[in-house]
């Protein structure tokens, strides 16, 4: 039975599920973002497109600041690695919490630079707090775009550095973010 709140051997569900539907969500907006700046002015989700992504991105913002807040109030599984090493996942964590506020951020820039609040799902606005005038809004964008490459590698490294804990060194890395309450090694049956 996987339980709520993780223990010293693995996660509980509500890091489990804010880890997944992060990933996955960031995901899909990087690839939203890239395929919304390759429409025309005449295709059909040229408006639409965009207030889709910046509503979901405030919402994603919202899960990545929860999932902050639970991991500092959460006890968090025993480390597998050497301290060297913790201390680098450490780092790596901390860059994947902190770079989707970074490009939430740069993304409200863009959307006020001109004065307009950021609509979200056309229910409620979010208030500009800055006016940038259009040079600070094309950096701002270049910036959302670069951080979001960087979001992507560095994603793309956290998931090969759990896939090499898992067939190179035969641990739990891995297998905790599904919910496994293992022992550290796992059983080689190979």
């Amino acid at each position: 039975m996987l339980r709520l709140k993780n223990n010293e051997n693995s996660y509980g569900l509500v890091t489990i599920l804010l880890h997944w539907l992060i990933a996955v969500a960031l995901v899909a907006l990087f690839a939203s973002g890239l395929w919304m700046t390759s429409l025309d002015y005449y295709h059909p989700w040229y408006n639409s497109a965009p207030a889709l992504h910046i509503s979901f991105g405030v919402l994603v913002t919202l899960l990545v600041v929860a999932r902050m807040l639970w991991s500092l109030f959460s006890r968090h599984p025993q480390p597998l690695i050497t301290r060297v090493a913790a201390l680098a996942a450490s780092a790596v964590h901390l860059l994947l919490h902190l770079l989707p506020l970074l490009i939430a951020l740069s993304g409200y820039l863009v959307v006020t630079a001109e004065g307009q609040g950021v609509a979200v799902f056309s229910m409620f606005e979010l208030p500009p707090l800055l006016e940038t005038a259009g040079e600070g809004a094309e950096s701002a964008g270049q910036f959302h775009l670069w951080l979001a490459w960087g979001l992507m590698i560095l994603s793309l490294a956290h998931a090969l550095a759990a896939v090499y804990h898992h067939f190179m060194l035969h641990d739990v890395v891995l297998v905790r973010m599904f919910g496994c309450n293992c022992p550290q090694k796992r059983e080689n049956n190979e």
